[in-house]
């Protein structure tokens, strides 16, 4: 089974759990989208990094979502996820990187 890039699959799910609840005004939608890109990302994380990475990255991944609601007041919302999503991505491609 080919690897899957972890890093993306955690952005993708930041931005796009924010694009579907924003576009189909449903938030519990956009967090199903986030929800489900997560557990795929904690999977790559657990198999190319192991539990402790991965455990540490699902605690980040959260903590990105958690925190780009404040900082999208000084920011915007755009740009706070997009912001969340490039440093999501740069901790998971960091932690899974050396563990390869």
């Amino acid at each position: 089974m080919a690897k899957v890039p972890a890093a993306a699959v955690a952005a993708s799910g930041l931005v796009g759990g924010y694009a579907v609840a924003r576009w189909t005004r449903k938030r519990p939608l956009g967090g199903v989208a986030l929800a489900a890109a997560g557990t795929v990302a904690a999977y790559e994380w657990n198999r190319q990094a192991g539990p402790r990475a991965a455990a540490a990255l699902t605690t980040a991944y959260v903590a990105a979502f958690a925190g780009s609601h404040p900082l999208a007041k000084k920011i915007g919302a755009w740009p706070a996820v997009f912001a969340v999503a490039g440093g999501m991505a740069a901790a998971s491609w960091a932690v899974t990187r050396r563990a390869a």
